[in-house]
């Protein structure tokens, strides 16, 4: 499946899925990272399963491991709900990551082999594998009309990642397309919402 599908299926879903976005938005601190999340508090809302996106959310763009708090909070979260119901689901899952989980969290699954964000699938299939339902899923994502869109078509719960991980000096001109991208997010699900 093309990128270019994707783009055309996130704006077509994220219209439909407008008012539930905007929500999202709205009730967004700017300071909303993984460090605000407390994972025991998660797990005790009702949350039964993590789906984490990694560019942006555990590390800046392109990096190959996830930053040093991230790495805690992810041992935090192992505590809260068991490292086998803790699922990467990023459009990019770089064989050097997968590595590098299978010799620090050999129980954290890759979700690979179905169609990326911001379509259902990999939600799904995340839902299977943890033996819950979609709407027990808190999907991690520091982009609304990818997997935070992913989450709302699915059922699961979003979680916008409003204060991602960033690194300009590692990656500048990534770092500045994503930074635009994720704006430029914001004001279309504002603008459609006036419709």
């Amino acid at each position: 499946m093309s990128s270019f599908t994707r783009i055309l299926a996130g704006f077509s879903l994220g219209f439909h899925y407008r008012r539930e976005l905007r929500q999202l938005l709205q009730r967004t601190t700017l300071n909303t990272s993984i460090l605000t999340l407390d994972p025991q508090e998660l797990r005790a809302s009702g949350i039964g399963a993590l789906a984490l996106d990694f560019d942006g959310v555990l590390a800046g763009h392109g990096f190959p491991e996830p930053l040093p708090e991230a790495v805690d909070w992810i041992r935090r979260c192992e505590t809260a709900f068991g490292a086998d119901r803790i699922f990467i689901l990023s459009n990019k899952p770089t064989e050097g990551r997968r590595q590098w989980f299978a010799e620090q969290f050999p129980a954290i699954r890759f979700i690979s082999g179905v169609r990326k964000k911001p379509y259902p699938d990999g939600i799904i299939k995340t839902a299977e594998l943890a033996h819950v339902s979609p709407s027990a899923i808190l999907m991690v994502d520091d982009r609304l009309l990818t997997g935070c869109l992913a989450a709302l078509v699915a059922g699961a719960q979003p979680c916008y990642i409003r204060s991602p991980s960033v690194a300009y000096e590692h990656r500048p001109a990534a770092e500045l397309f994503f930074r635009l991208l994720r704006s430029g997010e914001r004001l279309f699900v504002r603008m459609i919402t006036l419709l």
